[in-house]
């Protein structure tokens, strides 16, 4: 059982602080890596922090299990945390997420997707990116352009 999992089990829906990590991952052609999730938004590469790991260690385990990508460094960008981070999920569970925002350019292996993680893996340029898109992944992605390229 996931920690989340074990938490819910004892709080039910009630709001649940979690930390996360989000990558961007950038091909040589400045084309960002996007993963088109379960509900078929497109969302990046990421997750929650699980017991004892770092954001770092978030942030390449996630990468490694969705994308099988191997990320050699990392560059850090920035904390996002707030209300505007609170969401109430479609099963009910309240969230406030606090996410630490990476990107990459070293990166290598081959891209394969885990069905169990999203439906599918693919490149986009910043200024085309595909909808749907949760209002949280815009929010990363201008962040980066305007601020990292």
């Amino acid at each position: 059982m996931s920690y989340v999992s074990e938490m819910r089990s004892i709080i039910g829906h009630r709001m649940l602080l979690l930390a996360g990590a989000n990558v961007i991952i950038v091909r040589d052609d400045a084309h960002i890596l996007l993963q088109q999730r379960t509900d078929s938004t497109w969302g990046l590469p990421g997750g929650l922090l699980e017991p004892g790991e770092s954001l770092e260690q978030t942030a390449l385990r996630e990468v490694k299990e969705e994308t099988n990508l191997d990320v050699h460094s990392l560059t850090f960008l920035k904390i996002f945390s707030g209300q505007e981070y609170s969401f109430i999920l479609q099963n009910k569970d309240e969230i406030n997420v606090l996410t630490a925002l990476y990107f990459t350019k070293n990166w290598s292996g081959e891209l394969i997707n885990d069905p169990a993680e999203g439906l599918s893996l693919e490149f986009f340029p910043a200024d085309r990116l595909p909808s749907p898109m949760n209002d949280e992944y815009i929010t990363y992605i201008n962040y980066f352009i305007n601020h990292h390229t």
